[in-house]
């Protein structure tokens, strides 16, 4: 198993060139990623011939499409047999504002806010606002009743679980100020950050919640550093979010669903699957999205919606399309499932790489 740092600049990955940095975009990073396959491939030719397969979460939407079908128009020698794709940004109205109904049906939000968001403005709406570095009045004020109903001390990842009590550096707070904080500049602190007072760890049944801030630690230990032979290039520590890299962020709005739709047309094995406790890219968007691409390509339903097992408990809900095409939800799982349903997920990913059907309820 590979786990590739894409783009450069990211994880302990660099660029001797430090102009890299500056703009770089969805289309750099397919190309580059397909150029680091073939030449790992030419340094490890046994593993040529073995069944192939690319998986990847979040923005993972658009880098694992655009990757697999550019190996498939490359026509390079890769024995790729599927992709899979977990909570992904696939398209951006569509996944953006389904957090809406997310927020109210959660009971994140009230009635008079989940109004304000489907008449005046919506996630999409206020996000490619931001990206413009204009954002209006009227989406500000919707965005500041959203923050302060939602409440700081709810992780919009994973929102039945708990918070890290001693970080005051969650993924929310990534997002706030590398994304909208510099273009909400009148926005008060409190709205969007909220300094911890309890210096205490949390952990949710078997599940660290403070995994992000204990994996910061551990990465910027100079022996983890040496041990891994990671070198530390323009940058003086291990952040979560890349402090160098200026990525072109209005790639987000353009869609890799129909990557998805032309993958799953040429017979590759596609799985979609969503921890259903994310808000920030809810499965109800996803599926909606995956259903899209069954109806265009009219494939009939070989798997009715249906729970599936895990052990003795219910794992999540599941619907084949075809052959190829498959939905999945993973019960209590974030954003990151893996990180917070370990075992749904790795029977999930088993059945998907052995092309077996998920345990029936």
């Amino acid at each position: 198993m590979l786990y590739l740092e894409s783009p450069a600049g990211v994880g302990f990955s660099y660029s001797v060139n430090q102009t890299f940095y500056s703009s770089v975009n969805d289309a750099m990073t397919a190309r580059d990623n397909l150029v680091f396959l073939r030449r790992w491939f030419v340094k490890f030719p046994q593993y040529k011939q073995r069944d192939f397969f690319i998986a990847g979460e979040s923005y993972a939407g658009h880098y694992v499409p655009q990757l697999a079908r550019l190996i498939i128009r490359s026509k390079v020698n890769f024995n790729l047999k599927g992709i899979a794709i977990g909570n992904p940004l696939l398209e951006f109205n569509t996944d953006l504002n389904a957090r809406d109904h997310f927020y109210w049906s959660h009971g994140l939000i009230s009635d008079s806010t989940y109004q304000l968001l489907t008449s005046v403005c919506n996630n999409s709406k206020l996000i490619r606002e931001a990206i413009a570095r204009s954002v209006s009045t009227a989406c500000f004020g919707v965005y500041t009743l959203v923050q302060q109903e939602v409440s700081d001390s709810i992780d919009p990842y994973d929102v039945t679980g708990d918070v890290c009590l001693s970080s005051n550096h969650s993924q929310l707070k990534i997002f706030n100020q590398q994304l909208v904080r510099p273009r909400l500049p009148n926005l008060s602190p409190q709205v969007l950050e909220v300094d911890s007072i309890k210096q205490q760890q949390q952990v949710m049944g078997k599940v660290d919640v403070c995994l992000e801030e204990e994996t910061t630690k551990y990465l910027n230990r100079k022996d983890v550093q040496m041990a891994l032979h990671a070198r530390l290039v323009g940058v003086t520590s291990w952040h979560v979010c890349s402090m160098v890299l200026d990525y072109d962020i209005s790639d987000e709005e353009i869609p890799t669903i129909h990557a998805v739709r032309s993958l799953v047309k040429s017979g590759l094995a596609v799985l979609v699957y969503s921890g259903d406790q994310d808000s920030v890219i809810p499965f109800t968007g996803t599926r909606s999205l995956v259903s899209k691409v069954a109806k265009d390509l009219r494939l009939k339903t070989t798997v009715p919606y249906r729970a599936w097992l895990s052990g003795n408990q219910i794992g999540g809900w599941t619907q084949v399309y075809g052959d190829n095409l498959s939905f999945a939800t993973i019960r209590g799982a974030s954003h990151t499932a893996p990180s917070t349903q370990p075992k749904r997920s790795l029977l999930l990913f088993k059945a998907f790489l052995e092309n077996k059907p998920l345990p029936t309820a």
